[in-house]
């Protein structure tokens, strides 16, 4: 099942004693409830027969309690599937993906290059609340944080050289952006892709912002800038990381998105993980009922 996850995956360590009982009931014989230890063969065959007693119990009747345990230990274990209906309280954990627009990355090809990057980005961060900014010499938010990543990777394949109004590159504009999409969020992250072009000291500031808000911000590179353009400076991004983020080129963006998933995944507050998945634990758990009602049943 697509993004089933387990919410309390340590019941299943009961899973090892169960087992342990399960084999210990198949291996010992057949009993009558422990009469047979305080009465002798003709009386426990003629209590029997009367109706008294049931019986020795069969392999199947042995292994009802077990079952029903299984159920519960698994049931406790929280298997959950993503909601459709997730509450806008679970973008604790936002990410902002701002990709450079200015004349040099979006008339050459680092704009697909790019456009890669983003994709590898989404796919990695999924689960996560991702929002998209757009920069050249203004920045514009292309689209707030949303869980629906098929959203973003509309907008990120229609990218072209003639997309953003204007020229120049204030990434500064977009960082600045950023840290308000992510004032109110405890654990946010921001990925610049950018060839490092028009890093300046207002550039430097807008990052100590986003630190101040432990915001995580990290750098995916770019490097072939168009012909007639300003010479790429990557170099200058490594400037901005802030809060442990990583710089690594734009064709290492999986890798970026996984590390970032799992720096993220220690910290994750799983009352807010529980809003985000439907918990059919309890479905599950309610099946032990099963095999307790064959269990508890009276016989005539």
């Amino acid at each position: 099942m697509d993004g089933l996850i387990l919410l309390r995956p340590m019941w299943l360590l009961g899973l090892v004693p169960l087992a342990m009982i399960a084999f210990w009931q198949h291996r010992r014989q057949a009993d009558a409830g422990g009469w047979e230890r305080v009465m002798s063969r003709d009386m426990l065959r003629t209590m029997t027969t009367l109706g008294v007693l049931s019986g020795r119990e069969t392999g199947w009747q042995r292994s009802l309690a077990p079952l029903a345990l299984l159920a519960l230990l698994c049931g406790m274990s929280g298997p959950a599937i993503p909601r459709a209906d997730t509450p806008v309280l679970a973008q604790d954990d936002a990410a902002i993906i701002a990709i450079d627009m200015s004349r040099s990355v979006a008339t050459g090809p680092d704009l697909q290059q790019a456009q890669l990057a983003a994709a590898g980005l989404l796919q990695g961060l999924a689960g996560r609340p991702v929002g998209l900014i757009l920069y050249a010499g203004e920045a514009y938010l292309a689209a707030a944080p949303t869980a629906d990543p098929a959203t973003l990777e509309t907008l990120v394949a229609v990218l072209e050289a003639d997309t953003m109004p204007g020229r120049g590159s204030q990434p500064s504009a977009a960082l600045g952006m950023a840290a308000t999409l992510l004032a109110d969020v405890p654990h946010g992250d921001v990925i610049l892709i950018s060839d490092g072009g028009g890093i300046d000291a207002t550039t430097l500031a807008a990052a100590d912002r986003l630190a101040a808000q432990a915001a995580r911000l990290s750098a995916l590179t770019l490097d072939n800038p168009a012909p007639d353009a300003t010479p790429a400076a990557p170099e200058e991004l490594g400037k901005l990381l802030r809060n442990k983020g990583a710089i690594m080129p734009a064709d290492k963006a999986p890798e970026l998105a996984d590390m970032l998933s799992r720096g993220h995944s220690s910290r994750r507050d799983p009352d807010l993980t529980t809003l985000q998945y439907r918990d059919l634990g309890p479905f599950l758990a309610a099946l032990a009922l099963l095999p307790l009602m064959v269990m508890l049943r009276r016989r005539a």
